[in-house]
């Protein structure tokens, strides 16, 4: 690549004239030409292309033009448009929907030369945000390809940006704790403390003191200052598991902190502004609690400001055969173990009423007692269900195969299904048939 490219953006121009295109390359451009546009170019000529030039004449695919947009969404797009088809209802869609801006032919290069500057910076803006979502990818923890933790993943990466308070629920053992440390890791506070409390477990008369801290003397037996959990967590993140089992009188306390962003030790009249982001969990019905009044509603609304659910594992489909193969991978024996047929049909009956975690304490105790090479329902302490037939095993594979191969493309086009399509060579309306199918619409 030599200097003049290093330093110019990259403008992909799709355009039959080429006197125009000429005018276009005086503005500072990198541009990279096509005079006809009827087939997807190669993935190189693409990359980098942050603002594109598309002509719609008599002559283009409206279709295939839609189809060559949504594969690239990151560039944005500019027309140039025939006047007489702007009469074109067709036409009309594609330039609301799909392009940044549109100018008929011939140009005025004054007010184009703007555009495509604008749309430059456009462009470079959602460009970091990318980056960001990319960043959250590279170091995601979480596990899943079902279409409910994709989009459990797709709102972790909305709200990691703001500070407001969010909620978690979900049963006991989907995976709270570590959605909220995936959430604290991709935030602005990332570089500070996440504390994690467990409500539930927290001494009914030293609950204030555990998460405000206490002066020396406050107490029989307080002999020095102590930092509670919201201290701590300044700059950071706090994490208050089993929320719901908080006693009413630190309900208070929290509110207050959520109002004010100030505490007072216990023994101490003087208030404390910290900078602490809180993330709440549970797995109990806290509308119903507060109906009971064993949860504080003010406190509810103050915590339920964004909501976070977890689905159940048995929700999942096969995302169970995955994070069972992820956690036997990182079991230590001396066979190289696997699971039958029969070990992951069972898997798949399974209720899981433990969830991940059940999940987990299963396959650990499989990797001890298994006595042969593959790991047998019985080695899980899970009932089997009647065995397949070899049709019904072949169908089986076929089946999970299917899904997989969807799931996985839904994941890399992020949800987009003309890219999907596209990519499994199928049409939409066959798409949109296998994704009902395995229930991942």
């Amino acid at each position: 690549m030599n200097y003049r490219q290093q330093q110019e953006p990259i403008l992909f121009v799709c355009h039959s004239d080429d006197d125009i295109v000429n005018e276009i390359k005086t503005m500072n451009w990198d541009v990279r030409q096509f005079r006809h546009l009827t087939s997807s170019p190669p993935p190189s000529i693409m990359e980098d292309v942050q603002v594109g030039i598309i002509e719609i004449s008599a002559h283009t695919n409206l279709d295939f033009i839609e189809s060559f947009i949504r594969a690239n969404t990151a560039v944005f797009w500019v027309a140039m448009v025939n006047k007489e088809k702007l009469d074109n209802a067709g036409v009309r869609y594609l330039l609301k929907n799909y392009f940044y801006d549109f100018h008929s032919n011939p140009p005025d290069f004054t007010r184009l030369k703007f555009v495509l500057g604008h749309a430059l910076g456009m462009a470079q803006l959602c460009a970091t945000e990318r980056l960001a979502a990319n960043d959250i990818a590279a170091n995601e923890s979480i596990l899943g390809q079902s279409q409910s933790m994709f989009h459990l993943k797709q709102q972790l990466h909305k709200v990691a940006t703001c500070q407001l308070p969010v909620l978690i629920t979900g049963e006991s053992g989907t995976g709270k704790e570590l959605v909220a440390q995936q959430l604290h890791a991709a935030s602005a506070c990332a570089d500070g403390p996440f504390i994690a409390v467990n409500c539930g477990a927290l001494p009914a008369q030293l609950v204030q003191s555990e998460l405000f801290g206490h002066e020396k003397g406050a107490f029989t037996g307080a002999t020095q200052r102590k930092i509670g959990k919201f201290e701590a967590a300044h700059k950071g993140s706090l994490f208050l598991d089993e929320i719901g089992d908080l006693p009413l009188e630190e309900q208070v306390n929290l509110l207050r902190f959520l109002q004010e962003k100030t505490i007072e030790r216990v023994g101490s009249h003087q208030s404390l502004h910290l900078d602490v982001r809180i993330i709440a969990a549970t797995h109990v019905d806290l509308e119903a609690a507060v109906k009971e009044g064993r949860f504080r509603e003010d406190l509810y609304f103050r915590l339920n400001v964004i909501r976070l659910k977890i689905p159940p594992l048995r929700q999942r489909g096969n995302d169970i055969l995955m994070l069972a193969r992820h956690f036997l991978g990182h079991q230590q024996n001396p066979h190289r173990l696997s699971f039958s047929e029969q070990a992951e049909v069972a898997m798949l009956q399974h209720n899981w009423s433990g969830n991940v975690r059940e999940l987990l304490n299963r396959v650990q105790r499989a990797s001890v007692m298994a006595s042969g090479r593959y790991i047998q329902p019985i080695d899980l302490e899970i009932e089997s269900g009647p065995p397949p037939t070899a049709g019904e095993c072949l169908k089986a594979i076929r089946e999970e195969a299917e899904r997989d191969a969807l799931a996985r493309a839904l994941n890399e086009s992020q949800g987009k299904v003309s890219t999907v399509a596209k990519q499994l060579n199928i049409s939409r309306a066959t798409l949109y048939r296998l994704l009902d199918k395995h229930s991942l619409l």
